[in-house]
């Protein structure tokens, strides 16, 4: 048996590696004809491209040929067009270059006489200037100026009646410029309003600022604190006569900016009122005051006028009450006629009824042509 297997297993072995020699054989004969459809077909795929790309490059040449021959025919269809062009530009340029010169030159003329005119209208701002300049620089005329705006404020917004331009206080011979009339227990009560403008104080604090001095800033706006105290001291030395007036005035400075300065120092405002019983306004804050007043002489009104309010309606609640009583009366007169009347067209009614109920009734046309006649 050991030999029979030893036997069986060597043909075994014999069959197994003919057929693997067999099976390495075939793969290598496929491989080689592999190889050579391979290299047949990259020279057959070689020879197709070659003559494509040469096929590519005549083309292309010829191409290249017609785009160089329509290239130069546009570019002598360009020159000739541009040198159309050129010679209409010119021609219009020329014409519009006319056109326009001509109207540059009208408007020039135009400008200057502009000019002319605008230079003769700045000479006579200048004047202006001048006339106003000589206006501010009189102490007299300044204080008129701020009165006419302080008059101004005042005529827009209080009636003419509830302010005095003018007005002597306490049977002095001083004349405040304007005096508000405040309700009082008894009489009326004066309110003082004066118009001041420390001009020269002011411009020099103004000319201090564009030099951007510090000293002089200081040295300037302590000249014009000092100004408006003063205003403030003869407002109350001159016009604070209580019970005649009010035991303060108002100082009205007539520029924004001038107000602006004194309540740009700490306290200032405050202390002018407490030590001189002045009140500093402005244009925009003497305009709240006074609206604030107006409001009050409203409610002021409203008050005195109440019981009179009061006295009509107690005389309209007696009317009323004589009217419901004529008016309870009436409704008793139309109700006894409603039942008169009701009588009437039920008893008469059926009486009248009856009497005619033998009568015969005649057609309606006949009956109005009866009736008619």
């Amino acid at each position: 048996m050991s030999r029979e297997l030893a036997q069986a297993l060597g043909e075994a072995r014999k069959e197994s590696g003919e057929n693997l020699t067999q099976q390495f054989r075939l793969i290598f004969d496929n491989q080689r004809a592999g190889s050579k459809e391979q290299n047949e077909s990259l020279r057959a795929f070689g020879e197709v491209v070659r003559a494509t790309m040469q096929d590519l490059n005549a083309l292309q040449r010829e191409k290249f040929a017609q785009l160089t021959q329509r290239q130069d025919e546009l570019v002598k269809n360009t020159e000739a067009r541009l040198e159309k062009i050129r010679e209409t530009v010119d021609e219009k340029l020329q014409k519009t270059l006319e056109t326009r010169l001509g109207q540059s030159f009208e408007l020039v003329s135009n400008q200057l006489q502009a000019v002319q005119k605008g230079l003769g209208e700045m000479q006579s701002l200048a004047n202006g200037v001048g006339d106003l300049k000589r206006v501010l620089t009189n102490v007299k005329s300044r204080g008129i100026l701020g009165e006419y705006q302080l008059q101004a404020l005042l005529e827009n917004m209080l009636a003419p009646d509830q302010y005095i331009l003018n007005a002597a206080v306490n049977g002095t011979r001083d004349r405040v410029e304007f005096a508000v009339k405040m309700p009082g227990q008894d009489e009326t009560v004066l309110l003082p309003m004066d118009s001041k403008f420390p001009q020269e104080s002011y411009l020099r604090l103004v000319d201090a600022y564009d030099m951007a001095d510090k000293a002089a800033i200081e040295f300037c706006r302590q000249e014009l604190i000092k100004a408006v105290k003063k205003s403030a001291a003869e407002i109350q030395g001159k016009y604070i006569h209580p019970p005649a007036t009010t035991d303060f005035a108002i100082l009205f400075l007539p520029v924004e900016s001038l107000y602006a300065e004194i309540l740009r120092e700490p306290g200032l405002a405050q202390q002018i009122q407490q030590d001189f019983k002045v009140i500093v306004t402005g244009p925009t804050t003497l305009s709240a005051i006074l609206n604030s007043l107006q409001m009050g002489f409203r409610t002021l009104a409203i008050q005195k006028r109440s019981s009179e309010v009061w006295q009509v309606l107690g005389a309209v609640k007696t009317e009323f009450g004589t009217f419901a009583h004529l008016l309870e009366k009436t409704q008793r007169k139309i109700h006894e006629a409603n039942s008169e009347l009701d009588k009437l067209v039920g008893l008469r009614t059926r009486v009248i009824q009856k009497k005619l109920k033998d009568v015969q009734e005649l057609p309606e046309t006949q009956s109005k042509n009866i009736l008619e006649d």
